[in-house]
């Protein structure tokens, strides 16, 4: 008797000729891992819900007139189960493996809660050393702990600047606490903030060049830097957020000037059970963004 089996679950459901690990130039590490999420959950169902929903993204890209993906070629890694008795194990975990399958690879980290974000950063720094990083969010993500924990999503970005990915530029913040604001204002060496009405005018545009030229460069994409209108699916919507287009315009930016891209993620997609228009957005810009880095040269 024979049997028939579904597909794997990978990014864009490639066939083995285009997404075997040797030959391809991208590698997908899906982390569902939430654990300090403040209001809405379910970011731990991004990953899964990306990667699903990723099977019916067009390959064909009328910016590059073809299939970029198949040209690169895509590797999805299985799905990491970080620790999730202990938080300082469990980013231990997803920094080694950050670190093992980064180097000579476009690495490309969905989740999954922010506060990855932080080990990324350490396993990149483990394998490449020093880089800047810049950040689409809604939120600053600047505090020092929040809830007890210096693991948390709320400080993301505190532990991407301790772990060596600093300093940090960030796009369309819209929500920070006090001492968030008074860390920005008193720390400008760690970090440049443009908030979502510095974004809608365009006084991003020269700055962010400037920030990233010629540098090794983390590009970390929470999905609620998009308006809510766009992506309710996330555990802590703001209004006034960022459009597609203003999207792909920092994309295109940062691939335009950095030295190199070495890594980009995409975060806190909190899947809403019969709405597939915020799960097919985000895989639709996982690739979009592989396909402006990758085929314009960028890594």
């Amino acid at each position: 008797m024979s049997y028939e089996f579904l597909p794997p679950l990978n990014f864009l459901g490639l066939a083995e000729e285009y997404s075997s690990l040797e030959r391809s130039r991208v590698v997908v590490l899906p982390v569902p891992y939430e654990l300090t999420t403040s209001y809405g959950q379910g970011t731990r169902n991004g990953p899964r819900s990306l990667l699903v929903a990723s099977q019916q993204v067009e390959l064909y890209d009328r910016e590059f007139g073809g299939e970029p993906g198949l040209d690169y070629g895509v590797h999805t890694l299985p799905q990491l189960a970080p620790n999730y008795r202990d938080p300082v194990t469990a980013h231990a975990e997803i920094a080694a493996a950050v670190a093992a399958y980064a180097p000579d690879k476009l690495l490309c980290v969905i989740g999954g809660e922010h506060s990855i974000s932080g080990s990324v950063a350490r396993g990149l720094h483990e394998a490449y050393g020093d880089f800047v990083t810049v950040q689409l969010d809604a939120h600053a993500d600047l505090r020092d702990e929040y809830e007890g924990t210096p693991y948390s999503h709320a400080s993301a970005m505190r532990r991407v600047i301790d772990n060596g990915g600093g300093p940090v530029l960030q796009l369309g913040i819209r929500s920070l606490s006090v001492d968030e604001a008074e860390y920005i204002h008193t720390q400008p060496d760690n970090v440049q903030t443009y908030f979502a009405e510095d974004v809608h005018a365009g006084k991003h545009i020269a700055p962010l060049a400037d920030f990233v030229r010629g540098k090794q460069v983390f590009l970390t994409i929470d999905i609620d830097c998009f308006d809510a209108a766009l992506m309710p699916a996330t555990g802590t919507p703001e209004p006034d957020g960022m459009t597609w287009n203003e999207v792909l315009e920092a994309v295109r930016i940062v691939a335009r000037a950095a030295g190199r891209v070495l890594a980009f993620d995409v975060m806190e997609l909190a899947p809403i059970a019969g709405m597939q228009a915020p799960d097919y957005l985000a895989a639709k810009l996982t690739y979009k963004v592989m396909n402006i880095l990758l085929a314009k040269g960028r890594v």
